[in-house]
């Protein structure tokens, strides 16, 4: 490209009419599209997409089944609890005192 100041008075005045040109017509295109476009240097740079192994994946699938029981856990599921007959319980009770006695080296009850 030439220096403007090696350029003749008629080759600046044509260049400013071609510039003209140009503003009027990205002022038709703005209008158009509804705004301009920002530069390509504002868009940020893609890379390339990250790739998980197996192991990884698995674990977050087990993570996540566990946060699922935890999540019905926490929202009032209640917990099966085993119902003992009384003479269950007393049997289990004379157990107890039978293991307790003979740890301690005494007679049973």
């Amino acid at each position: 490209m030439t220096p403007l100041q090696n350029l003749t008075v008629e080759q600046l005045r044509q260049l400013v009419a071609i510039k003209e040109q140009i503003e009027s017509l990205q002022g038709e295109i703005e209008s158009i599209t509804g705004g301009s476009p920002p530069p390509a240097s504002q868009y940020p740079k893609r890379r390339g997409r990250k790739k998980m192994s197996r192991s990884a994946a698995a674990r977050i699938a087990v993570a996540a089944r566990w946060a699922k029981v935890r999540a019905a856990k926490a929202a009032g599921a209640p917990e099966k609890r085993w119902k003992v007959s009384a003479a269950t319980k007393a049997r289990m009770s004379a157990a107890a005192k039978a293991r307790w006695a003979t740890a301690k080296g005494k007679k049973q009850f």
